[in-house]
């Protein structure tokens, strides 16, 4: 049987050059289960990455491989992600680490890949380490492969480092990886510089793999085309018959992700003869670890996902996918912008068919309509992206033409006022509390934001416009207004208090906010690295900011 579909797919792939067509067969027989598993994976990777944070899991290749790939991912997920770069930078000053150079590295790939300027985040240029070669190659071979990945991903040019005891140049990384590979023609861990591949110096899968992709870019040179070349046959030679990839003992599905990776760097079809095993490619090979919308296994006898398996894995099947679509290749992104903001893609009009299924049919999308809004007092405070963004759609406004005032209370005017704003909803005056006069500037968007239960009285005919908002009701409110906007909100008791368990003063918490807090910090609403909840404290505009921007990218309105 086996031999019968060899002689078939012979005799397809005759047929196929017979005729002239100039695509692959891989192309013909397997893009639409790429597109498929791209989309499948991007919305488990979306959702088990709720809140992506700096570091080589749950972080940068998340980010990078969403923004590479045709997902729409909401901008607010990406700015989430720069804030907590930010925040970080901050912290420590400017040095990721003080040995391990790839955290600079993988860094700078992710912010190019959506459009973030490395040379300046909180004030630091992190490509400025990658000019110092000695603490560079430190961890061996793994820093320049990726120190060259990361400068060569936006072609940035050469950071000059004034403190570094060896001044980098693109050539010195390159030749660091030539004089490392082995015998055999790859590249391993902790092999180099004697040429000999014995014992544990010989060829691993990943390295050589990776090292190919740094390479990729410089192959008009005679001494890395010629090294290219011995990797090719090595990579080749190791492929097992099953089209997979066997390293450290076992077979796995990451080194086959760095084999197709680094394929696409080069140029080179994921189907090219030379990685054809028995009629199996690395790519149907990949997809013997993957589960069906819930991400990749490391090895066939896990029986559930594996985090860095489905991360390595996305980016792969997005590599492929590219590579299939005619695009640039994974790192060569000089290609991307910011990522799309869905709000500014309108002709001008509220756009009424952005947003979840099960939204409210009233609810909008505001778009643009003050495009570069800022404060003079917001300039590097925490919430300066979601006061613009929502200043910027005319969502917010200052307390004058130029201050916002981000650390004053909100009044409970204010807030039914923005938050009908932020809906897009049509401010209709209600006659339901005495103390909000007709003639007043909030009434209509209080009696709106009435009418649809985002709010409620402080008794049955009173609102109390000017009392100030706690933490508490804050969330309640956007806790409504997420319902209002398709979301989710109902969480059984146990999970509430299991979320809430976390705050060391949720007892301080009023028993009717609980299911709106847990709502909120689950959805990353609230921000849950923080340690207090702070229930009964007031809240200041800038958090009522951040707190909608957050609920609209999650609602995808923003």
């Amino acid at each position: 049987m086996k031999q019968m579909k060899k002689s078939m797919l012979s005799l397809f792939l005759v047929l196929v050059l017979a005729l002239g067509n100039v695509a692959s067969v891989f192309a013909i027989t397997e893009k639409g289960t790429i597109d498929q598993a791209v989309t499948e994976t991007a919305k488990y990777l979306q959702k088990t990455v709720s809140d992506p944070q700096p570091g080589s899991i749950g972080g940068e290749w998340v980010i990078m491989a969403l923004a590479r790939s045709d997902y729409k991912v909401p901008q607010s997920y990406y700015d989430s992600y720069y804030a907590a770069v930010e925040k970080n930078v901050k912290e420590c000053k400017g040095i990721l680490h003080e040995k391990k150079y790839t955290d600079y590295s993988r860094t700078i790939i992710a912010l190019s890949a959506i459009g973030k300027d490395p040379t300046n985040v909180a004030g630091y240029n992190l490509l400025t380490p990658l000019g110092d070669f000695n603490k560079t190659i430190w961890q061996g071979i793994n820093g320049p492969i990726w120190a060259l990945i990361a400068l060569d991903s936006k072609n940035y040019p050469m950071p000059q480092n004034k403190d570094a005891e060896v001044q980098a140049t693109r050539d010195m990384y390159v030749n660091e990886i030539l004089k490392r590979q082995l015998s055999d023609g790859g590249f391993s861990l902790t092999g180099g510089t004697t040429g000999s591949a014995k014992g544990d110096e010989a060829a691993d899968t990943d390295i050589t793999a990776m090292a190919l992709q740094a390479l990729a870019k410089y192959q008009d040179r005679a001494d890395v085309k010629s090294a290219i070349d011995k990797a090719i046959v090595c990579l080749s030679k190791q492929q097992n018959e099953n089209g997979g990839y066997t390293s450290w003992g076992a077979v796995n599905s990451e080194s086959v992700d760095q084999v197709i990776v680094a394929l696409t760097e080069l140029g080179i079809s994921v189907d090219d003869s030379r990685f054809v095993k028995n009629g199996h490619t690395s790519v149907e090979n990949i997809f013997q670890f993957y589960i069906k919308g819930n991400g990749f296994k490391h090895v066939l006898s896990e029986s559930s996902a594996n985090q860095m398996a489905t991360e390595q894995g996305f980016y792969t099947l997005v590599a492929v996918q590219r590579a299939l679509n005619g695009k640039n290749s994974l790192y060569r992104m000089s290609d991307t912008k910011v990522a799309a903001d869905t709000s500014t893609q309108t002709s001008g009009a509220n756009n009424t068919a952005a947003g979840l299924k099960d939204k409210n049919a009233d609810v909008k999308v505001m778009p643009v309509t003050k495009e570069g809004r800022t404060f003079t007092d917001i300039a590097g405070h925490k919430n300066q992206k979601s006061i613009e963004a929502l200043a910027s759609r005319s969502i917010i406004n200052g307390k004058t033409d130029t201050t916002f005032e981000p650390n004053e209370t909100m009044t409970r005017a204010e807030f039914a006022t923005i938050v009908v704003q932020a809906l897009g909803l049509t401010p209709k005056a209600g006659d339901v509390f005495t103390d909000v006069s007709s003639k007043a500037w909030y009434a209509g968007y209080i009696g709106t934001a009435f009418q649809y239960k985002i709010v409620s009285g402080t008794s049955a005919t009173t609102f109390n416009p000017n009392g100030s908002i706690t933490r508490q009701e804050a969330a309640s409110m956007v806790a409504r207004a997420a319902a209002l906007c398709g979301m989710n909100t109902n969480m059984d008791a146990s999970t509430i208090q299991n979320t809430l368990a976390q705050f060391n003063d949720y007892v301080d918490a009023a028993s009717w906010a609980n299911s709106s807090l847990a709502f909120c910090y689950s959805n990353d609403v609230l921000d849950k690295s923080d340690l207090k909840i702070f229930p009964n404290t007031l809240i200041k505009r800038s958090e009522i900011a951040e707190m909608l921007y957050r609920m609209l990218g999650k609602a995808q309105l923003m």
